[in-house]
């Protein structure tokens, strides 16, 4: 094993990888609590079964804004509750640990965990890709250091950030619709599905166009590395 690897060095990281791993992670967080919230309002009752509607009848805004999710507890005031706590520790081990060597296994096995206790079935899509993007951390970054030439990618590290934030507003955007089925001016229920989806499959794009670049340092390492 790379000793650089091991330890956890500064210039093994990948800091493209990282930053879109820690955010993706966010993203499964953020669905556990979201999921997790409204099962909590539904009480201290008995869920159906495995395959439940975290947003209940008394609560649901429209017709597609169940939420639905898994969960192998059979209470939904139980099940919100993990949900909450699963999804907190995915968003603090994402922020503060997930370039660890053990890093990408964590997320997963907590990302799986949070599916099993009602945290949402959708957030399956953030979970994979930010899992096998935290297993690129440390390793050599040559994908996204020599698809571009240096100047792009020195352009492409400085908009990073942009891309971010752009994609957590997307995310925000894709989660008002997905609960309140709310977009002024657009009164078509399937459309308004459809621009949720949207949202989330553009947010994914702006993750991935924020792999690209790094600093000329993390070009110098990777070159080392090849």
């Amino acid at each position: 094993m790379d000793p650089n690897r091991a330890n956890g060095s500064a210039g093994s990281i990948s800091r493209s990888a990282r930053a879109v791993a820690a955010s993706l992670g966010v993203c499964v967080g953020i669905s556990g609590l979201d999921h997790g919230l409204f099962e909590i309002m539904q009480g201290n009752t008995p869920t159906p079964g495995p395959f439940i509607a975290a947003i209940g009848p008394e609560h649901l805004m429209w017709e597609n804004g169940t939420e639905d999710a898994i969960t192998l507890v059979p209470n939904f005031l139980l099940t919100g509750i993990l949900s909450v706590i699963v999804g907190l520790t995915v968003i603090v081990w994402s922020v503060r640990a997930i370039d660890r060597p053990d890093g990408s296994r964590v997320l997963l096995g907590l990302g799986l965990l949070l599916l099993l206790v009602g945290g949402g079935i959708g957030m399956l899509a953030f979970l994979l890709a930010g899992w096998l993007v935290a297993r690129r951390i440390h390793r050599p970054a040559t994908l996204w250091t020599s698809a571009f030439p240096p100047r792009l990618n020195g352009a492409l590290e400085r908009a990073r950030p942009g891309f971010i934030a752009a994609a957590f507003v997307l995310y925000a955007i894709a989660l008002w619709i997905a609960i309140t089925g709310h977009v002024p001016g657009l009164s078509d229920a399937d459309a308004r599905l459809a621009l949720c989806w949207g949202s989330l499959l553009a947010m994914l794009g702006l993750f991935t166009l924020a792999l690209f670049g790094s600093p000329a340092s993390e070009r110098r390492t990777a070159g080392a590395g090849a």
